[in-house]
This record gives structure tokens, C-alpha cells and sequence, in this order.
């Protein structure tokens, strides 16, 4: 699975049709499909429907979800807690130029079709329309970059890009990645080679977070004596997802450095008391809305 497929689950409770098909079709490394798996624990009717597990919309009144950060803005600031407003959508980016190889020493260089510098010049577009577009909350990163054939002596004649951005306006991304798309058509005609591949993976809209869950987070910190901000949220989470079928709202803590996704993660004992003393009490605000 790719990109578009992340958060396999709450897509899944989320109703995502294409991703339930695919599902039945995906195995493990001992050959078990997800679909058996699901039936063997009670999540699939005998056919394997996976539509089971969809959840009804408007059958729920909230969905909360607690989270470290995962960027320094709360431990910086000396902030206990961060009330979530919105959370940013990712669109993942697909490219692959081709060129033609040859000899590093051998081919001159006005006569080049090197598809590792065509590459080269568009993760720097990426960095450029994105600062571009005048907003902080829009960010692009190009995490994969792989040349082909990968010898230093060998001119590459093939580069493929796997490019995300994020931004909590949707039309403010899908500019930047029209703009992206400009770019590579006209890198590749500077420089002579192919645009053989450019996917849009995946394209999720962004999500706002439910004013009443916002107002019951806020209250639940002022009556723990507890500082707070209003923030977005620059990762995605399960909440995106779940805003689909119910209102939603976040709640995030500090962690060391804003670190996440490596063994330098962290958050202290007291601040995961009180994330879990806020969400205890915004549930009960909202159990009396």
C-alpha cells in the first residue's frame, strides 16, 4: 500500500470504499489477507465485507483524541496544553524523469539529458512555491529522491521523487502542487527528458476541529489551572479521518524538543497527567452538553 493508504484503520471506520476493496486483496508475510483476518476476529461477514466496520455518520456526538505535539511550539513556550483548531492534510506526489545515462567522464555536458539534475531542480521548486504561497501552515518535503542506475560514475538516467505537502487550506495546497506540476513539465523540456510519472497519491482534505469540543477543552483547562493554546496540527491523525462521521476536536501535550517518530520521544509524567486529566474532563463537559 502507499501514501493514500496511511491510517489504515480510521480510514476504514471512516467508510473509505476503495481502501476496503483493497483491503481483501492485501496479505501478510504468511499469506493471510486482511479480509480472513478481519472474519477470523469478527470484523467481516462471511464474504469478507469489510463495510461492517464503517461507522454511521451523525451517530456519534464527539471524537477526542489525545496526542503528544510533535513539534516544540508547547515546551518552548511553557504551555501545559494545546487546544487543536484544525488539522492540516497531507497530498503525496509521485514523479519519475527519464534521461538518458552514459559514462560521467565520457559524456560531455552540453549534450546531457541527466535526469538526477531535473530532479535536483525540483525539490528546489517544491521549497520555492511553498514559501511562495505567504502562509507558515504550507510546507512541501521531498523524502524520497532515488537515481538510477546509482554508480558515481554513471550519469543517471532515471529519478524518481516522492514529494508531501501539507497545508491547512485546501486550496491554498492544491495550488502549490498545480504549481509543482508546472514546474516539472518545464524542467523537463529545459533539460530534454521525460516526465514519465506524475501521481497525486493521495489528496485528503484538511479538517476543523467541532467550536463546542474546542470551548470544553478550553474550559476543562482553565478549571485545572492549566495554560493553553490554540494551535493547529501540522501532522496528521486519526481525528482527520474521523471528523468524516463525527465532530471532532485534539488535544496535545508537550514532548521533548518536538520529537516524534524517533527513540528521542518523549514527555514527562506530569504532562501526561494532565492531557489525560483534560480529556477526562472535556468528555465529561461535553457527556452534559
Amino acid at each position: 500500500m502507499d501514501g493514500r493508504h496511511t491510517l489504515v484503520i480510521s480510514r476504514l471506520l471512516a467508510g473509505s470504499v476503495q481502501l476496503a476493496e483493497l483491503l481483501k486483496k492485501t496479505v501478510d508475510s504468511q499469506n493471510i489477507s486482511f479480509s480472513d483476518a478481519a472474519k477470523s476476529a469478527g470484523y467481516a461477514n462471511a464474504k469478507g465485507d469489510l463495510s461492517e466496520v464503517f461507522l454511521k455518520k451523525g451517530s456519534y456526538f464527539a471524537f477526542v483524541e489525545l496526542h503528544i505535539e510533535q513539534g516544540p511550539i508547547l515546551e518552548k513556550e511553557g504551555t501545559s496544553i494545546g487546544v487543536v483548531t484544525a488539522i492540516a492534510a497531507p497530498a503525496s506526489i509521485k514523479v519519475t524523469f527519464e534521461g538518458n545515462g552514459g559514462h560521467a567522464g565520457a559524456a560531455l555536458m552540453p549534450e546531457r539529458n541527466d535526469a538526477g539534475l531535473a530532479a535536483a531542480e525540483l525539490a528546489l521548486a517544491v521549497e520555492k512555491h511553498v514559501l511562495d504561497s505567504g502562509s507558515i501552515d504550507t510546507v512541501g518535503t521531498v523524502g524520497i529522491l532515488k537515481l538510477h542506475p546509482g554508480a558515481i560514475n554513471s550519469i543517471p538516467s532515471m529519478a524518481h521523487l516522492e514529494i508531501d505537502t501539507r497545508d491547512i487550506d485546501e486550496s491554498r495546497r492544491n495550488l502549490v502542487i498545480e504549481k509543482i506540476h508546472q514546474s516539472a513539465l518545464a524542467i523537463a523540456k529545459k533539460r530534454k527528458v521525460i516526465l514519465s510519472e506524475f501521481e497525486i497519491v493521495n489528496q485528503d482534505p484538511p479538517a476543523l476541529s467541532d467550536e463546542s469540543i474546542t470551548k470544553a477543552t478550553e474550559l476543562a483547562c482553565q478549571e485545572l489551572n492549566l495554560t493553553h493554546k490554540k494551535m493547529i496540527s501540522r501532522a496528521y491523525h486519526d481525528s482527520l479521518f474521523m471528523a468524516r462521521v463525527s465532530p471532532m476536536g485534539m488535544i496535545f501535550i508537550p514532548c521533548y524538543k518536538g520529537y516524534s517518530h524517533k527513540p528521542e520521544e518523549f514527555s514527562s509524567v506530569v504532562d501526561i497527567a494532565n492531557g489525560v486529566k483534560v480529556l477526562a474532563l472535556t468528555l465529561a463537559k461535553l457527556s452534559l452538553s
